[in-house]
């Protein structure tokens, strides 16, 4: 299944190469809601309450109340995640929160399962040459992606696999990578990191995986399907 992304910074959709460089920017948010409207799933992260420098939260309920959404970005505390879900959040991802400096905070991540049912709770997984990067990509936690997923299993209902590697540069996602989580989990999976092409989605799907794509869509690269595709 393809998923798209709608990341939020200051009032406006956006997309960024590698997490830092701001490639597109798209003031008109609700026609990116009117054109994934038919999607069974749509990805909403909110990049300044990631970052710290404010929020979407507005605009972003206002998305959820439009859309079938799991959302993101910001969501560090029990109550975050919970009130995102009171917002209309259909799933909350949850990335830095889930991690200590040696490896999983399982205090957390069981009282976030309990607050808000371990069936809504998906885990971000963000991983760079081979290691799991938390806050912002900055900080490296030692252990492998698909360690982290196996971990983490009883307190997240499916995760979301970042390759850092490959995200925003539209070049294609390490299928091997892929393969290495996908193994590791029996949990739903989403992957994203520069996945480009319908070829990828059905590959992805062939493994019973599913793809976040937003900068092919975005540039016009990837077409959305009609509506008995989606």
């Amino acid at each position: 299944m393809l998923i798209p992304a709608i990341d939020l910074r200051a009032g406006r959709v956006v997309q960024l190469v590698q997490g830092e460089r701001e490639a597109l920017a798209f003031d008109d948010v609700d026609e990116w809601v009117e054109r994934f409207r038919r999607c069974s799933r749509v990805q909403v992260i909110d990049l300044d309450a990631a970052k710290g420098t404010g929020d979407n939260r507005l605009l972003l309920t206002r998305i959820c109340r439009e859309l079938p959404c799991r959302v993101g970005g910001g969501l560090r505390s029990v109550d975050a995640a919970a009130r995102a879900l009171a917002a209309g959040a259909e799933e909350v991802i949850l990335g830095s929160a889930l991690f200590s400096g040696s490896g999983i905070n399982q205090p957390f991540a069981a009282e976030v399962a309990r607050a808000c049912g371990v069936a809504r709770v998906m885990g971000a997984v963000d991983a760079r040459r081979g290691r799991v990067v938390v806050r912002g990509w900055q900080d490296t936690v030692p252990m492998t992606p698909a360690e982290a997923v196996l971990r983490l299993e009883p307190w997240c209902g499916g995760f979301l696999y970042t390759h850092v590697d490959t995200e925003g540069l539209m070049g294609g996602i390490d299928m091997e990578a892929v393969r290495e989580v996908r193994a590791a989990t029996g949990r739903p999976l989403t992957v994203a990191g520069g996945i480009r092409t319908w070829a990828e989605v059905h590959a992805l799907d062939a493994l019973g995986v599913d793809a976040v794509v937003g900068m092919a869509i975005y540039t016009g690269a990837m077409a959305l399907p009609p509506p008995h595709g989606m």
